[in-house]
């Protein structure tokens, strides 16, 4: 099975360009951070990227037409529980690294139907391991030695925390949802391979992300939509459930480099430092609506907003120390959530063919899920 296009780079080439080209795996890279990830990758290294992607209802190549004929750029639809798959991209492609993203990601989803969560999340994450780990045993020298597995996860594999906490990195995992469980799985066993068998892995744990190509079932896309659709604007609860926010601009910068200068076996804590409860969140969306989009009816978006039976097992707030990545590597969150709110909110103004699109599939029209 040959997954390379004509102009992709066999392995004896790619020694010759020098110790800054990586072919990297990125898993789930139509989803949302993944996408964003190897827009970022194509458009400022000189990186061969090969995108393994499921397609599921959240995966979209959509996202990615401005790299689709790039020669650094090649996509394989499949999916990480495959193990025949899996092998076949390893031997095609002959990664130095991957980038492991793909995940179901959504909470209420979960609550609705957890299994496909535990297949993806734990038994995919657990075939890649296997899979990459015994390529690795054959690799030598130096490319053995830079051969890294990074794998992206997620704040709430810690469940809850009070007003004045931080999620840390000795923090205890206390996962809530069907969701956060099977994050904390494949958290514990990327660990597991690494102490096991000394296998290259490095892991991230970030605060929730925003921004553009979202799939709209999370809250911001959800709210813009609905906003200017004329639907109601459903707040879980009381809506002072609190979230640290971060563009996923900034969490790619910050995978990225944790990947190039992450030491080995070691854990990085990634958050944007802005918290905001989910009713400020959604107050300010209709402000900044009401200020570059007036309502033709000339009410407030405000007057939208709905309160709804909060999500079964809704942690109260997500926070995190983010001090190790910023003293050990020099990352820290470059764009305010005012300003970032601002742009993306913009962003799905300026591309509705984009979530339209998705709305004819029927994938997903802004119902309310998690209700089971």
């Amino acid at each position: 099975m040959n997954y390379f296009r004509p102009k992709a780079l066999e392995r004896e080439q790619k020694r010759d360009l020098g110790a800054q080209l990586k072919k990297l795996i990125i898993t789930g890279g139509a989803g949302f951070i993944g996408s964003n990830f190897i827009l970022k990758q194509i458009a400022e290294t000189d990186n061969h990227i090969l995108n393994l992607d499921k397609l599921t209802y959240a995966g979209n190549l959509d996202n990615l037409v401005s790299v689709a004929d790039n020669p650094r750029y090649q996509f394989v639809k499949g999916d990480i529980t495959d193990a025949e798959v899996v092998q076949s991209v390893i031997d095609e492609f002959q990664p130095d690294g991957i980038i492991h993203f793909a995940a179901e990601s959504h909470v209420d989803r979960s609550i609705d139907g957890p299994i496909p969560f535990i297949m993806t999340n734990v038994v995919g994450t657990a075939i890649l391991l296997d899979r990459l780990h015994n390529y690795w045993k054959t690799l030598t020298g130096s490319e053995k030695e830079d051969f890294r597995f990074l794998h992206v996860s997620t704040d709430e594999v810690f469940g809850s925390l009070g007003p004045d906490e931080l999620f840390r990195i000795d923090t205890p995992y206390d996962p809530s949802s069907p969701y956060s469980a099977s994050k904390a799985g494949s958290d514990h066993l990327v660990r597991a391979w690494g102490r096991t068998f000394g296998f290259p892995i490095l892991l991230t744990n970030c605060t929730n992300n925003y921004g553009p190509y979202q799939f709209p079932e999370k809250l911001i896309p959800l709210m813009v939509i609905n906003a200017i659709s004329g639907k109601p604007l459903p707040i879980y609860g009381d809506g002072l459930n609190i979230r640290d926010w971060l563009h996923v601009e900034d969490h790619c910068d910050a995978i990225y480099s944790v990947f190039q200068k992450g030491n080995l076996g070691e854990t990085y804590l990634v958050g944007g430092e802005e918290e905001v409860t989910n009713l400020r969140v959604v107050e300010s969306i209709c402000s900044i609506l009401d200020e570059i989009r007036p309502n033709e009816s000339g009410k407030s978006y405000r007057e939208q907003i709905t309160y709804v039976t909060d999500r079964p097992g809704h942690d109260v707030r997500y926070a995190m120390d983010i001090s190790k990545i910023r003293s050990d590597l020099g990352w820290e969150p470059s764009k305010s959530f005012e300003v970032g709110l601002k742009e993306t909110i913009q962003w799905y103004l300026e591309n509705q063919d984009w979530w339209k699109a998705l709305q004819q599939k029927q994938i997903y029209e802004q119902e309310r899920l998690g209700t089971k």
